[in-house]
């Protein structure tokens, strides 16, 4: 999943109310600063500061990353973007759209490049130490947030601005701008008493503090929770994964021992493939216990405090819960909506669920030497034992053919027909890199040889990078200040292999590498002049690279990438045709676990939160529910960091439901074209309609531009094999 916060700006920043204050990386024109800021500026020294240099465009300084740096650049980068908005507030000329509007779209440029070394760190280069660092900028980087959402001046310049264009109505793109500007300095309290801005402050420097320690500690218990196996407790586990896990332990300076680390990739294919069935027990709790040990990385205290501080701060502006207030300006535009999609899928999940684990009790009551019932440590394990009796689909057999190289030039191949692009990798040392692990290629107009962007690709899973696969963007595109080109980075936790040894994935695993990719190409394909229009809205950015996943199983790609690690065939038309048949196997389960998490999050920003128990509110709602005991949530409430340690996804991990049925129906618009997936008027559209405008265009009204109506649930629950609903209409 991305994991970009979408508010205004381009900003790489970890947190909401910062991306809302923070634009983009273009200086701001002298004439908006003091003579004493214009010197400051030239005499900057921090590398982590400097302006990016080196060939396309620039590029980060990876190479001069040290982490002695990092503080003294936030800090001073907040002291400069700080003195740029005082400029613009304090301005005595009439507001306008260019001394106010476009004047903060260019404020805060250094901040902007620390801020993307601060992200490298947090995200793929933790340390002990820069876990000090965070903890301790956090509550500064709040503060400085609030400075600027909470500057009256400020607001009163852009609330002159917004008012006149609804009189006299602005160029569209600008008027969508001011439109975003406006509306989300008015979600941020702008409008507030003096008093109360001072508590949303306060509010919002304590949360800042407890989202830095929820993350911590989630990271904490990955990298400190691993699971050693001797060689005779390996039965049943692919030799790829064997080879991976030998090196994990060797080196965690375990030499002759096997390591389960404490990531998904890691946990899903043991509880896969392992016959130990006391050992995937104790990796599945070791997995789903994370932040709820009891001990001092659990999480369920700061979660109470935050869900407590999210509803004081959102009823200070009058709103019922932090749901009303999150889903305003989302596309579901209420939680009722939201939860009216969750629980009409509901329902089809849970009754799926039954069924796969009825016949998965057949199995094991005829194979397994003891009596046992299924338990959620065995889902998978049998899972796959009836994905292979049923339609005698082997999920090892698929892996070899899934080699990362391949699967790498399969998303270049889709990219080339869907969007013209060209991947050409940038030799070794051209451009600076965080880690030897990164590879970096340039990204091309196929016709033209037009530079569009770099692609950055971290792939592998290592101590002090966080789990889980997102795409983040060092630089978005804009032209209001000359041309910036894209710099964009897909970041996935795969095991790297023993040297010499292929990266084999599983299908699941491909197509989440698609999906990021999708993201990816959402910033390559931007065509936007300013910076707030590269934001999205949460329910709706999803929708995109959730429908980049389809082309993994289109044919062009199947016959050309999905090759043999050691033979080059071909996936074989029988094993692609297992595939296909075996598309909706495993739905209840795939269905179940996600929205158990979506709903859990809803539920619990509407419920009261006084006197709150997560772990209590966690068990009893999900029996409320009739939520099957064989499944658990698929981030149990003490690690959904999605929603806990920021407020990206906060109420919104509903999203990708929500984006899956535009995703579903849109994938219905390619299959009903004369050319399929590769139909090039559709592909047209797609990038004209859905990829370009980023947050240019209302979502509603691009997707109707795209489809010529609204989307239909209908295809949602066809791609599922769930019973379509009677009365179906429009979402």
């Amino acid at each position: 999943m991305a994991n970009k916060i979408i508010a205004t700006g381009t900003k790489s920043g970890l947190m909401a109310l910062l991306a809302l204050a923070s634009c983009t990386t273009t200086p701001t024109q002298q004439s908006q600063q003091t003579p004493t800021a214009v010197e400051q500026k030239k005499s900057e020294t921090n590398p982590l500061l400097a302006k990016w240099t080196g060939p396309y465009g620039g590029v980060p300084a990876f190479d001069k990353m040290n982490l002695a740096d990092l503080k003294p650049a936030m800090e001073r980068g907040m002291e400069l973007q700080l003195a740029e908005i005082e400029a613009i507030a304090n301005n005595t000329a009439p507001a306008t759209f260019e001394n106010t509007i476009e004047a903060m779209e260019k404020a805060g440029e250094e901040l902007n490049r620390a801020f993307v070394y601060y992200g490298i760190w947090g995200s793929n280069l933790s340390t002990p130490e820069f876990r000090t660092i965070q903890a301790e900028l956090a509550p500064k980087i709040s503060e400085f947030s609030s400075k600027i959402s909470q500057n009256e001046k400020l607001f009163q310049r852009i609330k002159t601005v917004y008012e006149n264009a609804q009189k006299n109505p602005l160029p569209a793109d600008q008027q969508r701008v001011v439109q975003l500007v406006y509306e989300n300095f008015a979600m941020e309290g702008a409008d507030l008493s003096p008093e109360a801005k001072k508590r949303y402050a306060e509010i919002n420097k304590e949360l800042s503090s407890l989202y830095t320690a929820f993350s911590n500690n989630v990271l904490a218990d990955e990298e400190n929770y691993v699971t050693y196996l001797t060689k005779d407790q390996l039965s049943g586990l692919p030799e790829s994964f064997v080879k991976a896990a030998a090196k994990a332990a060797t080196d965690r300076g375990k030499e002759g021992m096997y390591a389960v680390t404490n990531t998904r990739s890691s946990m899903d294919q043991f509880l896969t493939y392992s016959n130990e069935r006391a050992l995937r027990e104790k990796v599945w709790n070791t997995y789903y216990s994370r932040g709820d040990n009891g001990n001092a990385t659990d999480n369920n205290e700061n979660i109470a405090k935050i869900l407590k501080l999210r509803s004081e701060r959102v009823k200070l502006m009058g709103y019922k819960n932090y749901a009303e207030w999150r889903l305003q300006n989302r596309m579901a535009k209420t939680p009722e909506n939201a939860m009216a999609l969750m629980n009409a899928v509901w329902p089809a999940a849970i009754a799926r669920v039954k069924e796969e684990v009825a016949d998965m009790q057949k199995v094991a009551n005829s194979t397994s030497k003891t009596k046992i019932t299924i338990a959620p440590w065995d889902y998978r394990y049998y899972a796959e034992k009836v994905r292979k009796q049923k339609y005698d689909l082997n999920s090892d057999e698929v892996k070899q053919y899934l080699e990362l190289g391949n699967l790498t030039q399969a998303m270049f191949y889709t990219a080339g027909e869907l969007f013209n692009f060209k991947f050409t990798p940038v030799a070794e040392g051209t451009v600076p890199v965080f880690h030897e692990d990164v590879k970096v290629w340039e990204v091309t107009d196929k016709t033209t040889g037009q530079h569009i962007g770099l692609w950055y690709l971290d792939a592998f899973a290592r101590q002090g990078k966080r789990s889980g696969a997102w795409a983040s963007p060092y630089r978005s595109f804009t032209t209001f200040k000359g041309k910036e080109t894209v710099l964009a980075s897909n970041n996935s936790n795969f095991v790297k292999p023993a040297p010499g040894e292929p990266v084999l994935v599983s299908w699941d695993d491909a197509n989440t590498f698609f999906h990021e990719f999708g993201h990816a190409l959402h910033f390559l394909s931007a065509n936007v002049k300013y910076p707030t229009l590269n934001s999205g809205v949460r329910d709706y950015t999803e929708f995109q690279s959730q429908l980049l996943e389809r082309w993994l199983s289109t044919d062009k790609v199947i016959n050309q990438f999905l090759k043999h690690h050691k033979t080059g065939e071909v996936m074989p038309a029988a094993l692609v045709a297992k595939l296909k048949k075996a598309a909706t196997f495993n739905q209840g389960f795939e269905t179940t676990e996600y929205l158990a998490s979506a709903l859990i999050d809803m539920k619990l920003h509407l419920a009261d939160p006084n006197g709150l128990d997560p772990d209590k509110f966690e068990r009893e709602t999900l029996a409320a529910m009739n939520m099957p005991k064989e499944i658990v949530m698929r981030h149990r409430t003490p690690h959904f960091t999605h929603v806990f340690s920021g407020e990206g996804y906060a109420t919104a991990y509903y999203g990708y439901m929500w984006a899956d049925v535009l995703t579903s129906d849109a994938a219905e618009a390619f299959e009903e074209a004369p050319g399929g997936f590769y139909d090039k008027e559709v592909a047209a559209r797609l990038v004209k309609y859905l990829f370009a405008p980023r947050n240019a265009m209302n979502p509603a009204e691009a997707y109707r531009k795209f489809r010529g109506r609204d989307a239909k649930i209908d295809a949602l629950m066809r791609d599922r094999g769930f019973p379509v609903p009677v009365n179906s209409s429009k979402k």
